[in-house]
């Protein structure tokens, strides 16, 4: 059996009033100014970035700020969630050749609130996130911790994902890797545009 891993937010979905909106309550609640939507957007998966310290002005996120994003991501999360175009087309059209699954560096309790209110949680034999692990992405744990729950061999598996987060941490394990361009990011010239082009590159790697 073959394996196809999925990030989740501004990958298989599209979460970025939420997130967007939970950062900043989080800052008006410190007293900080807002940030823009697609600024926020762009700079939270940046692995160059500390993002404490970008966001919230601390070297590390303290208890409190992590309350506070809790506290209003837990009542917000489903607020403006979509799936992007095409996406449960490929899981239907993929799900008799592959198993699936998700690492996600978001909690695995939203993951699994989120995925169900979209209705395709039942999808993925695993979800796992950054909660479930030592380390989360760009780190392999969470790569190599799903590849063991499937007792699959990294050659049979892909991940897909919008971050270079996402990329490092397959590259970090060892498996193969897709960067898409309809979620948080904005690439120049590495990544894929459309769903299509997606399924086009699973087959190409798994069907030769």
């Amino acid at each position: 059996m073959k394996l196809i891993i999925f990030d989740m937010d501004g990958t298989l979905l599209d979460s970025g009033y939420s997130i967007a909106n939970t950062v900043n309550y989080v800052r008006e609640n410190l007293g900080f100014e807002p940030m823009h939507k697609n600024y926020i957007l762009e700079n939270v998966n940046d692995p160059n970035i500390n993002s404490a310290e970008f966001f919230y002005g601390t070297k590390e996120f303290t208890k409190h700020q992590e309350e506070l994003f809790k506290d209003y991501y837990n009542k917000n999360c489903l607020t403006d969630l979509v799936l992007y175009d095409g996406i449960k087309n490929l899981l239907d059209n993929l799900k008799g050749e592959f198993k699936f699954a998700v690492a996600t560096n978001a909690n695995s309790v939203y993951a699994n609130k989120m995925l169900n209110h979209l209705e395709i949680n039942h999808y993925f034999s695993s979800i796992l996130g950054y909660n479930d692990v030592e380390k989360p992405k760009p780190n392999p744990d969470m790569i190599n911790k799903i590849l063991d729950i499937h007792n699959i061999k990294k050659e049979n598996a892909q991940l897909v994902g919008d971050s270079k987060k996402d990329i490092m941490a397959a590259n970090n394990a060892g498996v193969d890797s897709i960067l898409v361009n309809w979620g948080f990011s904005n690439y120049v010239d590495e990544a894929i545009e459309t769903v299509y082009e997606l399924e086009n590159r699973i087959k190409a790697k798994f069907f030769k």
